[in-house]
């Protein structure tokens, strides 16, 4: 008798992000994907909008129809637009089923954060308090018994995996940290604008957000929790001419001068049993340090390091897929905590090359 497996919903279904869950989710032993909602497409087949995924699935696009979703599935995942799913999730948990979300809505402990960053007061300060924000490597423990996860912003992951280790041992000053960001042109979302039509975005290395990029708040958040306050993050943000993957420079300053051995002493002590994180510094070959060419497609983060002696600098670089590992994998990678399965479940996934 086969095992019966997990009804999962999936609302925000038909971006790039849904259709990165659906490709994961489809291939998953333990899961069933019930509902696969776009308000815009309901009653199309998932494959015509999603085509790796033609064959594999006959599911057709669902309205938006809350009830239907509570009453049919066991846990619900939103890939919506931020400031959807704080109007939706509260009644879904009301419910008792558990919530992934993969949009801003829950990501910021603080509610006070969201007029800030995100231009609007949070409407359930009392639900964002139970929200556990999805990186596995750092809340591994709050997710097992979360209702709630709220899964981090794909810049801010590649920050934040790259910088938490130093910033927790506490030899960096904190009010200098800087993180320049590439990322592919999948960050964008489906729908087209003119600076992501391909005329305009082909060939380029644009700066679009130089100072004040959203993902900074969670960036800081998570230095703050684990290396203690007063870290002020600077985050650029670059467009450039692929269509997945993100590197993340990260510059930082030490206390005092630091080797080598001493960084390796610390990432190694980090994530040395870490399925998801590779320290990537070689002697041989192309690839030597991180690089998201080879990421793409996987659930990795591959982090590299080097010593600036003349500056007394730190360089940190972070490569991840910004759909899989800053996206819809880590969402995954949380569902599979959360039921106690292996982590890695559904997730061997090496990357391509080439690519």
């Amino acid at each position: 008798m086969s095992e019966e497996r997990l009804k999962v919903a999936l609302v925000g279904a038909s971006g790039y992000g849904g259709g990165e869950l659906l490709r994961l989710l489809l291939n998953h032993p333990k899961v069933e994907v019930s509902i696969a909602v776009s308000r815009r497409l309901a009653g199309e087949y998932v494959f015509r909008t999603h085509p790796n995924l033609r064959s594999r699935t006959n599911l057709r696009f669902s309205p938006m129809e809350l009830d239907n979703i509570m009453n049919e599935t066991d846990l619900v995942f939103f890939s919506t637009p931020h400031g959807v799913s704080k109007d939706l999730v509260p009644k879904v948990l009301e419910s008792g089923i558990k919530v992934i979300d993969l949009s801003a809505d829950f990501r910021l402990r603080n509610p006070e954060d969201y007029p800030r960053w995100y231009g609007w007061e949070h409407p359930c300060p009392d639900v964002l308090k139970k929200a556990v924000y999805g990186i596995p490597e750092l809340h591994r423990e709050e997710i097992q018994d979360a209702n709630l996860v709220a899964c981090p912003g794909c810049l801010a992951l590649s920050g934040i995996l790259e910088l938490v280790p130093i910033a927790k041992a506490g030899i960096i000053e904190k009010e200098k940290i800087i993180v320049d960001s590439k990322i592919g042109s999948s960050g964008s979302g489906e729908s087209p604008s003119p600076s992501t039509h391909h005329p305009e975005r082909s060939g380029v290395v644009r700066p679009y957000m130089p100072a004040g990029h959203r993902h900074t708040a969670e960036i800081e958040q998570e230095l703050n929790l684990f290396g203690g306050e007063g870290h002020k993050v600077g985050l650029s943000a670059h467009a450039v001419d692929i269509v997945r993957g993100i590197l993340s420079t990260a510059h930082v300053f030490p206390l005092e001068p630091i080797e080598m051995k001493s960084l390796w002493k610390v990432y190694r002590g980090a994530y040395r049993d870490e399925p998801f994180v590779r320290l990537v510094r070689d002697q041989k070959g192309v690839y030597r340090l991180a690089d998201p060419k080879v990421v793409v497609g996987s659930n990795f983060c591959d982090i590299s390091f080097e010593v600036d002696s003349h500056l007394n600098r730190v360089i940190l670089c972070s490569a991840i897929d910004n759909l899989v590992k800053g996206a819809a994998g880590s969402a995954v990678q949380s569902m599979n905590i959360i039921h106690g399965w292996e982590e890695t479940l559904g997730l061997e996934l090496m990357g391509f090359h080439p690519v």
